[in-house]
């Protein structure tokens, strides 16, 4: 009986870390940020950013939700690297807003 009672807790709280692990870089940024604790419409953006964004864009996006001024460097950036992840990160920004406008 114990076995089965510690299967049972061991099974539960693996789904509870397990979804707190599948949540992306983009979600995470929005659920930490100060405009963000909406777990739908966080969960909706990166599932934008999964359609639109590669892992490491990703992880670069996110940081602009707690510095928004890496946002604006990168935006201003006269770097060729720069410019073609602003146009992929427009894309997202496009995609998140018609996707999760509901």
């Amino acid at each position: 009986m114990k076995s089965i009672l510690f299967a049972a807790a061991t099974a539960a709280s693996l789904a509870v870390f397990t979804g707190a692990a599948i949540a992306g870089p983009i979600e995470r940024a929005c659920m930490a940020s100060d405009r963000g604790g909406n777990r739908a419409l966080c969960g909706c953006i990166q599932q934008a950013a999964d359609m639109t964004l590669s892992g490491g864009d990703q992880r670069r996006a996110a940081k602009f939700f707690k510095d928004p001024e890496s946002a604006h460097a990168t935006w201003v950036s006269q770097k060729a690297s720069d410019d073609s992840f602003w146009d992929r990160y427009k894309s997202f920004g496009r995609t998140a807003e018609a996707y999760c406008a509901g």
